[in-house]
């Protein structure tokens, strides 16, 4: 008990210096300057539009998400069919997917270059893409529910899978039909984790980005696309800084209701082992379900995962022989391109920097985060009243908007923005909470005994590490780093305020090839985001592959 004040130490110290006090100055900012406040009062109108659009698009999002969730997390924990594995596996790439490959990916689709607008046009022997995608607000939604789903079938399935069905079972013997069954017993029970997912996802709509911007465009303002613009483009941190704190204090609201939600959650009477209802489909009505559900999960998680890859490794040609055909030849040119100065500008920074440059800023991210998380983490194995008041604090960077950490960041540290390191840094912060979630159920689950065995047996207080904790929570701590590398090689919103022209990441370079146009950005775009893709989707395989049981879902 005595170590505990030195275990909390170092994590709140790098968060009281590089979350709430660039926060605070946000905050600062937004209080002081009357250039910010008139700025936004002159716009009011227009502002009020974005907040508007925000919470729309936000709520739009989470309806369809759990009208696409629910049935999935229904297919999940109660049947058993071939491939299952495997499609739930692809159901838990999209959460941890950089939202520029899923711009990528649906552009490569969907987009004027698309798969789907290509096979149209061929087929019917079209001038134009018959199709408008990207820049609408259906990219918007599709892209949100193919990010999103991922929450619901989780929490909803995990929930579902664990309801004792001899409550459902007695409830038919007493006359009970399936309507009744699924209002007065299934859905009470599913309640709170059908909240909690759904406060969730409407919270990272609420704070999307990266879709927003890449997919919707500029003309789909939300408050954190209008709080990067006033920023970036017309240098006005004042209204930035005020809109800021309005995101923050609506995202903060979301946050504690999502807390008490988790807080009040109800563990389902006699829960029992997820497998219990699993069952193999025998009706035709079944397994029409589970085929129609297979398909559409294939065609709605693996489709533009797949397109992208296929279309990084195509040039298309116009075939000289039938009038508006297009005829796509296979290539390696667009990631040749990535290697090659070919205007010969001395300011020029290869794209394969870029992936240097995120490897390495990942790198860095997963030593601060295991470092940091680590103590902490220890230290809510077996929480006090200290753990108890502290905790809520270390998962406030979930909830945090990334941009206006990068907003943040500009203003307190100024002087040190010509420097990279920065970058890493607001990478471990929002890093943080995932590794501290991961490597608690496993510190928690070492027993005692184990360890106390080992000291009676005359091992020092090393080889006990060595010889009892190490092996059980060696799987929770590679768990923890690849979810620290996946989410500094997929962040998007804090890097793009941050980075450098001469230090790019591969997220930011793909959002500026895909905003160029010509075939040539088009295609660099699409190799980069398939080596983001491939890195990305290998690190989540390993994770769900090496994840505890009974550790959660996220």
């Amino acid at each position: 008990m005595k170590r505990r004040p030195i275990y909390w130490f170092a994590p709140s110290l790098f968060l009281l210096l590089f979350f709430f006090y660039p926060l605070a100055r946000v905050l600062l900012l937004s209080i002081k300057t009357e250039t910010g406040t008139l700025s936004v009062l002159t716009s009011l109108p227009e502002f009020l539009n974005v907040l508007q659009f925000t919470l729309f698009q936000a709520f739009l999002s989470t309806l369809l998400t759990l009208l696409v969730g629910i049935p999935i997390a229904y297919l999940f924990s109660h049947f058993n069919f071939h491939g299952k594995p495997l499609l739930r596996a692809l159901t838990a790439v999209p959460f941890m997917l950089p939202t520029v490959v899923v711009a990528a990916g649906f552009t490569a689709l969907l987009g004027p270059r698309g798969w789907v607008n290509l096979a149209l046009m061929n087929t019917f022997n079209l001038s134009a893409p018959p199709i408008t995608f990207v820049g609408t607000l259906t990219a918007i939604l599709i892209a949100h529910v193919f990010y999103n789903s991922t929450i619901v079938i989780r929490l909803v399935g995990n929930s579902w899978a664990q309801l004792d069905p001899r409550l459902a079972q007695a409830a038919r013997v007493l006359g009970a039909d399936t309507k009744t069954v699924q209002s007065r017993i299934t859905l009470p029970l599913l309640r709170p984790s059908l909240l909690a997912a759904t406060l969730l996802v409407f919270l990272f709509d609420f704070t999307s980005f990266g879709v927003i911007l890449l997919l919707g465009g500029t003309q789909f303002r939300t408050l954190e696309v209008e709080i990067y613009i006033q920023a970036m483009h017309f240098l006005n941190l004042p209204a930035a800084a005020i809109l800021s704190m309005i995101q923050l204090l609506c995202t903060l609201f979301f946050s504690i209701v999502y807390s008490r939600v988790v807080n009040r959650s109800i563990v389902p009477l006699n829960p029992r082992a997820g497998s219990i209802n699993l069952r193999p489909a025998k009706s035709l009505r079944e397994k029409l379900f589970v085929g129609f559900a297979s398909v559409f999960i294939i065609i709605l998680f693996v489709l533009p995962m797949v397109a992208l890859p296929a279309r990084s490794v195509v040039r298309l040609e116009p075939d000289r022989g039938e009038r508006g055909t297009i005829q796509p030849a296979f290539t390696l040119n667009n990631y040749r391109e990535l290697t090659i100065n070919r205007n010969g500008s001395l300011f020029y920074v290869p794209p394969m920097n870029a992936v240097r440059n995120s490897l390495v800023y990942a790198v860095i991210t997963v030593i601060l985060s295991l470092l940091l998380g680590f103590p902490a983490a220890s230290a809510l194995t077996r929480p006090s009243r200290l753990e108890k008041i502290v905790d809520p604090f270390l998962m406030l960077p979930l909830g945090a908007s990334a941009v206006t950490l990068g907003l943040g960041y500009i203003l307190a540290f100024n002087r040190w923005l010509y420097f990279p390191f920065l970058i890493p840094l607001a990478h471990t912060t929002l890093a943080l909470p995932f590794v501290i979630r991961s490597l608690q159920p496993a510190l928690a689950s070492i027993p005692q005994r184990l360890r106390d065995a080992a000291s009676v047996l005359g091992a020092s207080p090393r080889q006990v590490w060595q010889s009892v904790d190490f092996p059980i929570i060696s799987r929770a701590l590679t768990a923890a780093g690849v979810f620290a590398f996946t989410v500094s090689l997929g962040e998007f919103g804090a890097t793009a305020m941050l980075v450098r022209p001469e230090y790019p990441t591969m997220t930011t370079a793909i959002a500026r090839f895909l905003s160029l146009p010509g075939g040539l950005n088009y295609g660099q775009a699409m190799a980069m985001a398939t080596i983001l893709l491939l890195v990305t989707t290998t690190a989540i395989l390993i994770i769900e592959k090496i994840r505890l049981p009974g550790s959660g879902e996220f």
